[in-house]
């Protein structure tokens, strides 16, 4: 242990460098921008710090970690809609193989509502099951089966032709 560090420190210290990494991908995924996921990243870790003591006591401190990030998250957006209500459509650009197809995914995913947003990624992408995202975002297991079938529709649809090259042949 470090020469003046609580042994709550020392463990918080512990778990961020471990767990920094997997919460930012799940930001970016979330956030689409790499300085926001940064930010959210680092404001999820403080609230942690904040709240160690109830977050180490947790029986999964990463999927306690990972509540306080969505909600951080969908928090943040509904203060920026609010903040900037008109909402203009972003043009998809072209679909392609590789980098242009992550781009165009990631275009299309900022086009969904925040909550909206935040089932998809932890559901497909963190591969959570129905229920733990219901929990994670207070909501009930048929809210997000409905809110994921329409966040895929609507991706569908703006994707187009993009969404041949995901599918395997």
């Amino acid at each position: 242990m470090t020469a003046g560090r609580s042994p709550d420190a020392t463990g918080f210290e512990e778990f961020a460098r471990a767990s920094q990494r997997r919460l930012y991908r799940t930001a970016y995924l979330l956030c689409g921008d790499a300085d926001a996921a940064r930010d959210l990243t680092q404001t999820t870790l403080a609230k942690l710090f904040q709240h160690w003591g109830r977050a180490s006591a947790a029986d999964h401190p990463d999927a306690y970690a990972r509540t306080v990030l969505t909600r951080t998250y969908i928090a943040e957006r509904r203060r920026r809609l609010r903040d900037f209500r008109a909402h203009t459509p972003i043009a998809t650009p072209a679909p392609g193989v590789g980098p242009e197809l992550t781009v165009t995914l990631l275009a299309a995913l900022a086009e969904l509502p925040p909550r909206a947003r935040a089932m998809v990624v932890l559901r497909y992408w963190e591969d959570l099951s129905v229920e733990t995202v219901a929990a994670l975002l207070r909501c009930s297991p048929s809210t997000v089966k409905s809110q994921c079938s329409r966040s895929l529709a609507t991706l569908r649809t703006r994707l187009g032709d993009a969404r041949l090259y995901t599918t395997r042949s």
